[in-house]
């Protein structure tokens, strides 16, 4: 169930980025002024036909074609960026080095600062954990390899790609400050709007449309496989199709039935998400995935860490108090005590899990012998 709602908050973060600027910059605006909730469901019913029809075997071959789109898109902005700037590639990448925008080590405020080094650095790698290993819709296309040993290269290439494109993500944040300050240009207020003012106001043509088919390929690439692993997940684990005596035409129903349903769900899920988010998505998405996640961290560690045996009808009951008394946690340390939590919520989450789960338990999970 935590996996389900962790997927649905996640995928639907990710649509909601491409959505708002999509309607704020390309079919929000005169002559078109497409309304907000149009935009949300034409960038779902595409996911949907696409996914519905082809299954993981698709996705995997759109995920590649996207993923190069998201890098090609990246890659001409740094250059563009860098020759508007007077300097070529490697210039930019020893001024963005130079800048303040490549602090990594942030120790001044103490750990009451949420940008603290140790906090961003624990919180991190638990958000991985979670939101990669722990994850049936990132761990899928591990599974579809035909053997453990090339799904072992698969997550080791993964990795490394993973690092050097969140590096140049970062750069790539860095360098459209820097072009900003360099032009004079006003930055949006909202840090979410920045490329895509870039992009589309002060770049050249071929580049606004690079930005936006890689807007769209970065958030689909990973929107469409959540679908297909929400749609798995229910139909296996909550409707027991292995188990279950339905014909094959029966089930390819429900399914179909399940798929409709969880697009209708992220559609609702990113209406309310525009009524009431005013933070940058990505923030947002961290500090979701604290609640959202904190939980499956907590009974992942406690499942590897213990052999207690679980009382099963509790499991519930813990898995939605902890995210409950960590939201009270983190409050009350913020006003009463100045010490803010940051991305940390996630690690509060799984501790007040690991404690439920262990008082919910029994001593040994062996069973008894004669």
């Amino acid at each position: 169930a935590y996996f389900l709602l962790s997927r649905v908050i996640g995928a639907s973060f990710r649509l909601f980025l491409v959505a708002i600027v999509l309607d704020k910059f390309v079919l929000g605006v005169p002559p078109l002024n497409v309304p907000f909730e149009v935009t949300v469901i034409a960038t779902i019913v595409l996911i949907w036909v696409y996914t519905f029809k082809g299954g993981i075997k698709t996705i995997i071959w759109t995920d590649t074609l996207q993923t190069i789109m998201f890098l090609v898109a990246m890659v001409a902005t740094m250059v563009y960026i860098a020759k508007g700037m007077d300097t070529d590639l490697g210039g930019l990448i020893s001024t963005i080095r130079e800048s303040d925008y490549s602090k990594v080590f942030f120790f001044e405020n103490g750990w009451s600062d949420p940008n603290n080094f140790f906090k961003q650095f624990f919180s991190g790698a638990l958000i991985t954990i979670v939101m990669t290993g722990l994850d049936q819709d990132m761990m899928q296309k591990n599974l579809s390899c035909p053997n453990i040993k090339d799904a072992q290269k698969n997550m080791f290439t993964f990795s490394g790609i993973l690092f050097f494109t969140n590096l140049l993500v970062l750069s790539l944040g860095a360098a459209l400050y820097l072009y900003a300050n360099h032009h004079g240009i006003e930055t949006p207020g909202r840090s979410d709007y920045m490329y895509p003012t870039i992009a589309l106001n002060h770049l050249p043509t071929f580049i606004g449309l690079t930005f936006i088919l890689g807007l769209i390929a970065a958030a689909y690439s990973s929107a469409d496989s959540a679908l297909t692993a929400l749609t798995t997940s229910f139909c296996v684990d909550f409707l027991n199709f292995e188990e279950s005596e339905k014909t094959e035409v029966e089930k390819r129903k429900v399914r179909r039935m399940v798929h409709v349903g969880f697009s209708l769900l992220l559609l609702v899920t990113i209406l309310i998400f525009n009524a009431l988010n005013d933070d940058a998505v990505i923030n947002s998405l961290f500090k979701a995935a604290g609640y959202t996640y904190g939980p499956l961290l907590g009974l992942f560690t406690f499942g590897m860490l213990s052999k207690r045996a679980i009382r099963d009808k509790w499991v519930i009951a813990v898995c939605l108090a902890a995210p409950v008394l960590t939201w009270i946690i983190v409050d009350v340390a913020a006003s009463q005590f100045n010490f803010k939590f940051g991305f940390l919520n996630l690690a509060l989450n799984g501790l007040l899990t690991i404690a439920g789960l262990y008082l919910i338990s029994k001593p040994d999970a062996r069973p008894e012998t004669a």
